[in-house]
């Protein structure tokens, strides 16, 4: 039960956007026939879009390449960043972290969505190629905070301790100082995921990486919007969708770092002192 008041609104709020991204193209059936332009009913339970196609079919077809794309651009981009945050953070030679940080803080100046667009201008993605370009904008930032929570980490007594008894630079950087700062990463990765998520959706929303027409959350939100106040659903549904996956990451992940200090000894949990 303590697991469930823990995790269960987080689980509840993300489960429907991810269910409906894995699952709704299992469950798409048939192509149904087009109809007119944003209309209600018609045997269309939540309208037609722009080009008349029924609005639930591309709400179960378009969750998987937002959420397949977040998901795979946010875990290249700390498979990156941690060890080159680690390395810096650990390192003794000066002019190695130099090599290693420095590059990214110039990448750190330009706007992230200026970068896609500019990359994007000039070599066009697609899905995997979007996803590589989201997880090469968001490493220098992933990095330095990856080397800030490092650097704490391996300035304790425990670490100097753990190098004169001559440990591996593999047991000082995950054995210790990896486990140490588990809880900042964990908090990052779910502002990271929001960040990755806009991103996303920001790309698809402006057509990198995605045809015009192609069943995506994102896409439905910029396409429908001309038919926002005759026909809401093909914007809103969509948009609540990526909300609640934004939400139910950030619930989840505020639950994995909660702390729970255990009653003292000889008193049972929620009995009064």
């Amino acid at each position: 039960m303590k697991r469930l008041r823990r995790y269960g609104p987080g689980a509840a709020v993300a489960a429907i956007p991810l269910g409906l991204a894995l699952a709704g193209p299992l469950l798409v059936g048939e192509p149904s026939a087009r109809g007119a332009s944003f209309t209600l009913g018609g045997g269309h339970r939540l309208g037609t879009d722009f080009v008349g196609r029924d609005v639930v079919q591309q709400v179960l077809l378009g969750g998987r390449p937002v959420v397949l794309v977040a998901l795979a651009a946010t875990a290249l981009a700390y498979l990156v960043a941690l060890p080159l945050g680690l390395i810096s953070a650990l390192t003794h030679r000066r002019w190695l972290e130099e090599v290693l940080m420095r590059p990214l803080d110039v990448l750190l100046a330009v706007p992230s969505l200026l970068m896609i667009l500019l990359v994007a201008a000039a070599f066009p993605p697609g899905a995997a190629g979007l996803a590589l370009l989201v997880a090469f904008v968001s490493i220098p930032d992933a990095a330095r905070i990856v080397r800030a929570a490092a650097a704490e980490a391996a300035s304790r007594p425990a670490v100097e301790a753990l190098r004169m008894q001559g440990e591996s630079w593999w047991r000082l950087a995950v054995g210790y100082v990896g486990r140490s700062i588990l809880r900042t990463l964990a908090a990052d990765a779910g502002i990271r995921l929001t960040g990755v998520l806009y991103l996303v959706a920001t790309a698809a929303f402006l057509g990198i990486g995605v045809a015009p027409d192609a069943a995506d959350w994102a896409v439905m939100v910029d396409r429908n919007r001309t038919g926002l106040l005759i026909q809401p659903w093909a914007v809103v549904v969509p948009a609540l969708l990526i909300v609640a996956l934004t939400m139910g990451s950030n619930l989840l992940v505020d639950a994995a770092m909660e702390k729970h200090t255990p009653p003292p000894k000889g008193r049972r949990p929620g009995s009064r002192p």
